[in-house]
């Protein structure tokens, strides 16, 4: 099958804003996970361990089975509870949730790096637990915790393809659509293919970089 430029053109729009549903939807997917990922490995360490060990097992769980899965299992089960999401909603809510699981353990182990020391110097300073890990712990967390966070950062933009299948507009979605209109998948799957090759290495690259900088302000390099 030889390569049509003429329709490469044509396709190119189609893929730009495929393109921008892709980022959108890793961004918002990075957020969430970003956030609750915090929230679960600090319930990890809650002295209640009824409550430890549900997260734990949530955790385990989570990572323990494929994302394509925990997708469907958010939009086609969900409905069965009452609980009726968008494909967007959906995806964000599964991807989410599992690079959420993932980024919890990078949490973990950075703040089980944190000295022991400093967890009783802050209590013997009487410094309550807000206080304790917003002034104490999670500051000397971050410089540990830069290199998976942006591991994850890549990896869940390669995985948005995944959304595909609930109907999520994103650009294995798109190539998947022109092909089967114009019966001519070359064109499409290698454009997507150099369109994820072009935002994954900035974006590693990036991570790299803000994890340089992040060092050098809190004096861990020179």
């Amino acid at each position: 099958m030889d390569w049509q430029w003429d329709f490469t053109l044509e396709i190119l729009p189609r893929l730009a804003v495929a393109t921008g549903h892709t980022l959108l939807a890793a961004g918002l997917g990075y957020a969430i996970a970003l956030a609750l990922g915090l929230v679960l490995a600090i319930a990890q360490r809650s002295p209640w361990r009824p409550v430890n060990a549900c997260v734990r097992e949530l955790v385990e769980m989570v990572r323990s089975t494929p994302l394509v899965l925990q997708v469907f299992f958010v939009f086609y089960v969900g409905p069965q509870f009452g609980l009726r999401l968008s494909p967007w909603t959906a995806g964000m809510i599964a991807i989410g949730l599992h690079y959420a699981c993932y980024l919890s353990e990078v949490y973990r182990g950075a703040i089980e790096s944190v000295p022991r020391g400093q967890w009783e110097a802050a209590k013997s300073l009487n410094m309550g637990p807000m206080r304790t890990w917003s002034r104490i712990v999670l500051p000397q967390a971050v410089s540990p915790a830069l290199p998976g966070l942006g591991n994850y950062l890549v990896g869940i933009l390669k995985d948005t393809p995944i959304l595909s299948v609930i109907g999520v507009a994103e650009l294995m979605h798109a190539a998947s659509a022109i092909g089967a209109e114009s019966y001519r998948f070359l064109e499409p799957y290698t454009l997507v293919g150099l369109l994820f090759l072009m935002i994954s290495l900035p974006l590693a690259m990036m991570a790299r970089w803000i994890e340089r900088r992040v060092r050098v302000r809190l004096g861990v390099v020179s």
